[in-house]
């Protein structure tokens, strides 16, 4: 006991002297999200395991740190760094990057926020924030169908504004390409305007990707270029949220991407490169237990026609304001030879249906 005393007395002064008013106030914040479930597959179009336990179903697992100083005059230099982590077994997410699902550093005033580093993209923060009812996670998850690049771009600079009084607000996007090449291959770019009132949200987004790089940092010799645009909104009915949305697609990188391999294939072996997306979705509350709900269709308008409809049902019972309980079925009826997967928060699936039954604590 006297020596704890005599160490404790010896970390006193140093305890001060961070708490004395010369220094900057500032925050910082650990936190992290651990999801696993049972995942049944059927439809395979190939080998699969039909039963697996996934790591990040409705959400992906992270381990994150983030924070903020005040800078004075109502600016603050804020950061973030959030690892993906797969943990069924306690690999790295995002194929294996250490700060794969956001790691950067910016300033938030007045004015609005510039932040500069690795970033969710605006298509898709539109997508699982607004128009999704499953929110990017589980089988029900809108990214099956509605077509996008890759969630996150790296070397990407973002400006978002600050709320108007009156709901309004907007955001914009630069994703430096950094090719040795050409200055246009693997850029993107984009922006967004929206409206947030006590019961309607609503979001028109459009962004370009052009044509990705591959491997060794060349363009790809298909051009994967994609040109999104993404009008979702949902209103609160008072016993249901209901949920809409419309894309349009255009180009053969607009379709759901291989999430491990962002500057590769696209999932499809033969993806539509010109189509119309239309989500219709509900969400009920019932106490601690919510219904899920959701339609999809993508309509091909390329020559082959490869249209596919997704329906998703699905619930979740929260346990605590932080620990969760879920599960959801979705199947994917294909035409035409269109070969899209059920997949969740983090895997892009195998077959044409699944069922999901999992645990989500956030911490």
């Amino acid at each position: 006991m006297k020596s704890i005393y005599i160490m404790l007395a010896g970390l006193a002064p140093l305890v001060a002297a961070a708490q004395t008013p010369s220094q900057t106030p500032s925050s910082v914040q650990v936190y992290g999200l651990l999801d696993a479930g049972v995942v049944a597959e059927g439809g395979c179009n190939g080998p699969c395991a039909h039963t697996r336990l996934d790591s990040g179903v409705s959400a992906g697992s992270r381990l994150g740190v983030r924070g903020r100083e005040d800078l004075g005059g109502g600016t603050s230099a804020v950061y973030t760094l959030e690892a993906g982590i797969l943990n069924d077994t306690g690999a790295s997410d995002q194929n294996g990057k250490l700060f794969g699902r956001q790691a950067y550093v910016g300033l938030d005033g007045p004015l609005g926020a510039v932040t500069l580093g690795r970033q969710y993209n605006l298509l898709y923060e539109t997508l699982t924030d607004v128009a999704d009812p499953f929110h990017g996670g589980t089988a029900g998850s809108a990214a099956n169908l509605v077509g996008y690049t890759t969630r996150r771009y790296d070397n990407t600079i973002k400006y978002q504004s600050p709320r108007s009084k009156n709901g309004w607000n907007g955001a914009a996007i630069y994703s430096v390409g950094e090719s040795p090449y050409n200055s246009k291959a693997n850029r993107a770019y984009g922006a967004t305007i929206g409206y947030a009132g006590s019961t309607v949200n609503l979001r028109v987004t459009h962004q370009r990707k052009e044509n990705a790089l591959d491997a060794s940092g060349a363009a790809s010799a298909v051009d994967q270029s994609a040109s999104n645009t993404l009008v979702a909104a949902n209103v609160d009915f008072g016993r249901f949220v209901g949920y809409a949305a419309y894309g349009h697609s255009r180009g053969a990188g607009s379709s759901p991407w291989n999430m491990s391999n962002p500057y590769g294939a696209v999932v499809q072996s033969t993806p539509s490169d010109n189509s119309r997306d239309v989500l219709v979705g509900v969400a009920v509350p019932m106490g601690a237990t919510t219904f899920l709900a959701s339609y999809i269709h993508k309509d091909d308008r390329s020559s082959a026609n490869r249209d596919a409809n997704q329906f998703a049902v699905g619930v979740s019972y929260a346990l605590s304001r932080r620990t969760e309980l879920y599960g959801a079925f979705a199947r994917i009826q294909n035409r035409n030879g269109a070969g899209y997967t059920v997949g969740n928060a983090t895997s892009a699936g195998r077959g044409d249906r699944a069922i999901n039954i999992g645990l989500r604590h956030a911490f």
